[in-house]
């Protein structure tokens, strides 16, 4: 076994492989960019490497920079993590020129799995089923619009080097088809250095199921079950779980057959993953193959009891497989669940801030926390917003869920916008409960998981009307009882009014909407209760508030309701949703003027990639006047209406500030 390990990456990933290397009593050298030089990786390893200036490409993507750590530190091995270089040959073919190990696949089979045409080639060739589509060389636009058009809509345009989503875009009609083959393009030529595209048929309700298979150098290869990663957002990965439900044990043994047989016509070592379309009638065709370890690894450790970075460290040592196939069993139900700096709200928009205040779910043998990050962190424009990942296991589907609802329920992070609620809302969905699972998930129940239905907001609203009301009431009595003159008319919270009906008002920013809100108090005591007023709808509640739990009784149907506060945000969490909620201020006509309707600013902080029109152009309404990228993602900001860009105020490769206007245009007058 290895002496010193480096660790080419950063966040969650390269503390879990710290965590591993310290328990085999490995020495670990971490490497940090400007960015990161109070990371939590930093802080966790032997020794630490600063290797360059905060954007990527200037430290964590210079394997020159990774080695020559490598090599001042005395590392025999180097563990790439997942992203950066971790399917990078060229790497691994430096770290094997610098008697380096590199923690993955030999060379060749980075190679073989690097463009994803070629891989669907060598698949073809070993029998592993494909999906219909164009994997070849040639790559003019014609031909690529040619094959979309003869094999029918909708296709998916994917980067032939490509991952994690980038350089990918549905189609869904021949218009559309220019505009996505550039800006996919575009994004994988950033991402990858690599504008190659391939051209599939789009099955419109698969389920993504993936197969963990690894290989030692002397022969041994076994699947370790499968993990369904259906729940996707933008072709990211959401919510994985493993085993996938509903999969049988002969269906299982095919795809991990399969997968095997992918693995060995590339001579694999070590960790990897062969990604399959699962179609409804049972059939599946290979996607693709990472070839390293993947983002979701955990449920996969959780529900087999094997550590896969410690598979990895003994394989890359020259060890064999711990387990045969045949000793290979899996044991409950586990969830993964991807938490992110982002805004579900404004189509996943990424997020960016400081981690004011962070307290993660108390983990024990069934939560897990993966994370990079510590309370004061800044979540930067540098890098993936990740926050951390969120594990769960449980005896049963039913059970692990439950739990992974509770955790993220406990779940408590402010100082950006998180998904945190958003996940809550879409794990507590019936059609989540009941597995019903395709990779259209989010879209197809979007009303469901967002709560966008006038019932949702009025139960909502009750909830909320009904908690503040008791808040202010439990926060009078604390102050009567501290009160020299308790019975002070001072002290009283019950809206009191001469000759006038006891009314609470409020004005409330709920559900993505400003309501007005009237809770009427009537009775005494006991009898005490309230009329909910919110525009015509109106209920009879009560209540009892006892620290943060809310028991109430809204028209005869009673519920306890967690109910978590910060900063002024509320939110109630439900069997099934989390609603956040806030008092809004009272507008008193001193605040600064925002941007108009259709205000074209910088969605957040980024970098200028290209401008699509020329000053002075007319443009119709949606037509993409720039993109801009941030975070690994590409932003395309549209006309507002008809009309005509009078000048841009920045050129490509300029950063710019979130909220930062990025143009002038003028509306077409009608």
């Amino acid at each position: 076994m290895f002496e010193k390990i480096l660790i080419a990456n950063r966040g969650e990933i390269a503390c879990r492989v710290i965590r591993t290397a310290r328990r085999l009593g490995i020495l670990t050298v971490a490497v940090y960019s400007d960015a990161d030089a109070d990371a939590l990786h930093v802080a966790m390893a032997d020794e630490a490497v600063h290797i360059g200036a905060a954007p990527s490409r200037e430290s964590y993507l210079l394997g020159e920079r990774v080695i020559a750590a490598a090599k001042q530190t005395g590392a025999q091995a180097i563990h790439p993590g997942y992203g950066f270089l971790s399917e990078n040959a060229d790497f691994c073919r430096a770290c094997a020129d610098n008697d380096i190990v590199f923690i993955g696949p030999p060379t060749g089979a980075i190679e073989a799995m690097g463009s994803k045409s070629a891989a669907k080639r060598i698949m073809e060739d070993a029998g592993v089923p494909l999906v219909p589509g164009y994997h070849g060389e040639d790559q003019s636009p014609e031909l690529l619009r040619q094959a979309a058009d003869d094999m029918g809509y909708p296709v998916l345009l994917k980067a032939t080097a490509g991952g994690g989503g980038k350089g990918m875009r549905q189609v869904w009609s021949a218009k559309e088809f220019d505009e996505a083959l550039a800006a996919a393009k575009r994004e994988a030529s950033s991402s990858f250095g690599d504008d190659r595209m391939l051209v599939e048929k789009y099955l419109t309700k698969p389920r993504h199921v993936e197969i963990q298979v690894f290989c030692d150098t002397h022969g041994n290869a076994v699947y370790l079950a499968e993990r369904d990663c259906s729940v996707q957002r933008r072709h990211q990965k959401v919510i994985e779980e493993a085993p996938a439900p509903g999969m049988t044990e002969d269906l299982r043994r095919q795809m991990g057959e399969a997968a095997v047989q992918a693995a060995r016509a590339i001579d694999y070592a070590g960790a990897g993953t062969v990604e399959f379309l699962l179609d409804e009638d049972g059939s599946f065709y290979f996607m693709e193959m990472n070839t390293r370890l993947q983002v979701e690894h955990p449920v996969t450790e959780m529900i087999t009891g094997q550590d896969l970075v410690e598979w990895q460290l003994v394989v890359a040592a020259g060890g064999e497989l711990p387990l045969a196939q045949d000793e290979v069993s899996i044991d409950g139900h586990a969830f993964e669940a991807r938490i992110y700096a982002e805004d579900p709200d404004n189509d996943f928009l990424p997020a960016t801030g400081t981690l004011t205040f962070l307290q993660p779910p108390a983990e024990s043998e069934n939560v897990r926390v993966d994370t990079g990050v510590l309370q004061g962190d800044e979540v930067s424009v540098f890098y993936d917003p990740m926050i951390a990942k969120l594990i769960v296991w449980d005896e049963s589907r039913e059970r692990a869920l439950r739990r992974l609802a509770r955790a993220l329920r406990d779940y408590r992070i402010r100082g950006v916008t998180t998904n945190v609620d958003f996940l809550y809302n879409l794990a507590t969905t019936s059609a989540f409960r009941k597995a019903e699972l395709d990779t259209g998930f989010i879209e197809k129940h979007r009303a469901e998981i967002f709560h966008e239905s006038e019932q949702d907001l009025n139960h909502s609203v009750a909830l909320a009307g009904l908690y503040l009301v008791l808040a202010r009431q439990q926060a009078a009595q604390a102050s009567r009882a501290a009160s020299v003159d308790p019975h002070s008319p001072w002290n009283f919270s019950n809206a009191w009014r001469l000759n006038e009906a006891h009314v609470h008002p409020f004005s409330l920013q709920i559900l993505g909407r400003e309501v007005e809100v009237s809770v009427e108090q009537t009775g005494r005591g006991d009898a005490v209760r309230y009329r909910i007023h919110c525009g015509e709808h109106c209920v009879t509640a009560r209540g009892e508030l006892e620290g943060s739990e809310l028991t109430a009784d809204i028209d005869g149907h009673r519920i306890r309701v967690p109910v978590a506060e910060h900063d002024g945000v509320y939110t109630l969490y439900t069997a099934d949703s989390a609603v956040q909620f806030s008092e809004t201020a009272v507008d008193l006509g001193e605040a600064d003027a925002g941007p108009g309707e259709g205000a074209l600013s910088a969605p957040m902080n980024g970098t200028i990639v290209e401008l699509l029109v020329s000053a002075g152009a007319s443009v119709s309404k949606g037509d993409t006047l720039l993109v801009m990228e941030a975070m690994k993602m590409e932003h395309s900001i549209r006309a507002p209406a008809d009309g005509a860009v009078e000048e841009f105020y920045y050129a490509p490769g300029d950063l710019v500030e979130g909220g930062a206007e990025l143009l002038s245009f003028a509306v077409a007058e009608s």
